[in-house]
């Protein structure tokens, strides 16, 4: 990174290395904008290279920071997203699958309007370290490094949207269960 300073063509290998990644993570959060926040992801981590301190933290979970932060312009987006899945009643027709497999992927699919809401109905700060925990995969030091908070506040934040998905998702669960 301190490189690509001086040698702006040494920032080339960071966006191969690490675009990937990048865009997975906003492609689960944010859909088909993740191209365009991927882009401009990488637009402003160059245009801050400058102020990059590695002393703080990996280059990584520095541009998993960024891209949180902008998909933070995106909230009303997302959550829009969140309550429409949740509303989708529709569910995909199951292929011909061996019956186990089949069996998940039903459950999997009724699941998912259930997850979305309860991911919908978390609190900004919460849902953005429970996604950077399950689906950048950042442990508990990065997430507070990237979110500028303290790690004690990434656990309590982790465990208390974990908490409220689980029940969201319990409510569904034992509705269904014979009495």
């Amino acid at each position: 990174m301190a490189e690509s300073v001086a040698v702006p063509e040494r920032f080339t290998p960071l966006f191969e290395r690490h675009a990937a990644a990048v865009h997975h993570y906003l492609a689960r959060r944010i859909g088909p904008v993740a191209e365009d926040l991927l882009a401009e992801t990488f637009l402003v981590a160059f245009r801050e290279r400058h102020r990059y301190r590695p002393e703080r933290v990996d280059v990584r979970p520095w541009l998993f920071g960024i891209a949180t932060n902008l998909l933070r312009q995106h909230v009303r987006q997302e959550k829009r997203r969140y309550r429409a899945l949740a509303r989708d009643a529709a569910e995909p027709a199951v292929q011909a699958l061996p019956t186990d497999e089949a069996a998940e992927r039903v459950d999997a699919r009724s699941l998912r309007r259930e997850l979305a809401a309860a991911l919908a109905a978390l609190h900004r700060r919460d849902r953005d370290v429970l996604l950077l925990a399950a689906w950048a995969d950042l442990s508990y030091p990065e997430i507070a490094a990237v979110l500028e908070i303290p790690v004690g506040t990434v656990r309590s934040r982790l465990n208390r949207a974990r908490r409220i998905t689980r029940a969201a998702l319990s409510v569904r669960t034992t509705a269904e269960e014979p009495s």
